[in-house]
């Protein structure tokens, strides 16, 4: 049986904290029973995401049951795997925004709460980020978000048929948060960027294929695969990276092959214009990225689909929160250089100016509350109308206009990185491809068998690498290649 998710430890929350490291939270009068469900499996330890009817829509009360079990199975010697997943057809389909919306509402001290409900969020994700012990991720089904925060900053991401993953906070009149400013930007190319201001939406092994998820497996895997899990034993001495490794194998034992019909996202001459249309250094503002889309658009050189897709992604960008997309794109650019814990940092500065921001309000209502849908009315309606100052507002330094650095619940060693410690586990990155082909001259098989017995036969590392080598390498008349810059 489930566990009911009642935490007893006693500790501060719901305050602005001065100190080095938060306090753990405590659940509040008038959190839900069961909206989390927590259940031990000899080593395992499993956390089920349980608001089914609301798409697991992370909230306060939620976190604040999390967070304590994480920190209490942190120090447990029992404890040897953490899997996080959700009930019914999501993972997690965001945060529970419309409640954040319908506070804000109520003025200064409602848009007080609402920010305090991001430091619990970000505290949380930072958590994930930093954690200590093996964290494996189900992404089945709807993964958004919120979501995204609970499940890409883990070593393990499973992605199944049924994950669909997207960050779509500038529909709302919001900004890719989550630790979005920090592994969007370090996904390949410029595939954040796109991610970030289109919120388009990948599927199924998309999601493993461009590095967001580590695995993919099908879905009816999941329980045998948790159920294994379980059964692993560590010696007491194995190291984290010893543990990963093991962890790493026996979910691979499960990967039975990617679907035939599965229609590939973000490859070949769309991947190129992304990687063209969304660099600063082609396109350094929005208003010059809108202009690149829409000579592509109209550039009869260029392939039908590549003109298609230039033309919806224009008309997709035009209909997202002017405010939200420029501070989504300056986040994107500035992201790539803060570290993890700054990241999650300056997020909740910015989070906490779009609680007094009217898209915000505007957004969450036109496209969640209001019955049928609409499109929102944006304040100012168009992107030359957003005043610059309004922009640098949002990434002012902290002490400006009373305004605190987030305490987050680790410091010190572990508690922050520039790079993800363990991006090996997923599939090879594209600036690692680029290395190999730079410094070793070689034919594409040779490449390709090099990732391969690199990643021990990983599925998916072929599809990956040749699609990679299609677009940016050029073989020689002796077979070897040459990367084009």
């Amino acid at each position: 049986m489930p566990l009911r998710a009642r935490i007893m430890n006693a500790a501060l929350t719901g305050q602005r904290l001065m100190s080095t490291e938060a306090e753990i939270p405590r659940e509040l009068p008038g959190d839900e029973p069961d909206d989390v469900l927590f259940n031990n499996i000899y080593g395992v330890r499993t956390i089920e995401l349980n608001r089914p009817k609301k798409l697991n829509s992370l909230n306060g009360s939620m976190a604040r049951k999390i967070i304590p079990r994480l920190k209490e199975w942190e120090k447990s010697q029992m404890a040897n795997v953490v899997i996080i997943k959700g009930a019914g057809r999501a993972f997690c389909a965001g945060g529970d925004v419309a409640a954040l919306a319908q506070q804000n509402t109520q003025g200064p001290k409602g848009q007080e709460e609402s920010t305090e409900y991001f430091s619990l969020e970000y505290r949380l994700d930072h958590l994930v980020a930093t954690y200590s012990k093996p964290y494996v991720a189900f992404m089945d089904g709807i993964t958004m978000g919120g979501g995204v925060g609970l499940s890409v900053h883990a070593p393990f991401r499973i992605a199944t048929e049924k994950t669909v993953f997207a960050m779509p906070e500038t529909t709302i009149g919001f900004f890719p948060d989550v630790g979005g400013t920090f592994f969007l930007p370090r996904l390949d190319g410029q595939i954040g960027t796109y991610l970030a201001l289109t919120s388009e939406q990948l599927k199924g092994p998309n999601v493993f294929y461009n590095g967001i998820a580590t695995h993919y497996i099908d879905s009816t895997s999941l329980p045998d695969l948790e159920a294994r899990l379980a059964e692993l034993h560590f010696r007491d001495t194995a190291s984290l990276p010893d543990r990963l490794s093991i962890i790493n194998a026996t979910i691979s034992e499960f990967s039975t092959g990617i679907p035939r019909d599965t229609s590939r996202q973000l490859t070949g001459a769309i991947r190129t214009a992304i990687d063209t249309v969304f660099s600063p250094a082609h396109s350094p503002t929005l208003p010059s990225i809108l202009s690149s889309l829409d000579a592509l658009a109209s550039d009869t050189t260029a392939a039908p689909t590549v003109q298609d897709w230039a033309s919806k992604t224009r008309a997709t960008i035009l209909e997202r929160s002017p405010t939200s997309l420029l501070v989504a794109l300056r986040a994107m650019r500035e992201g790539a250089r803060w570290s993890v814990a700054e990241a999650f940092q300056r997020e909740h500065r910015i989070a906490a100016r779009f609680m007094r921001h009217p898209d915000f309000v505007e957004g969450v209502s036109a496209r969640l509350i209001r019955k049928p849908a609409e499109r929102p009315r944006w304040r100012p309606e168009r992107i030359e109308e957003v005043d610059p100052r309004t922009v640098d507002e949002f990434f002012a330094e902290e002490g400006k206009d009373g305004a605190q650095r987030l305490a987050l619940l680790k410091s010190g060693p572990g508690a922050d990185y520039s790079t993800y410690p363990h991006r090996w586990i997923g599939l090879p990155p594209e600036r690692d491809v680029e290395a190999r082909v730079r410094g070793v001259k070689g034919t594409k098989e040779e490449v390709v068998r090099y990732f391969l017995l690199e990643g021990k036969g990983k599925q998916g590392v072929r599809e990956k690498v040749e699609e990679i080598l299609e677009r940016k390498a050029r073989a020689f008349g002796d077979g070897s290649l040459e990367w084009i810059a």
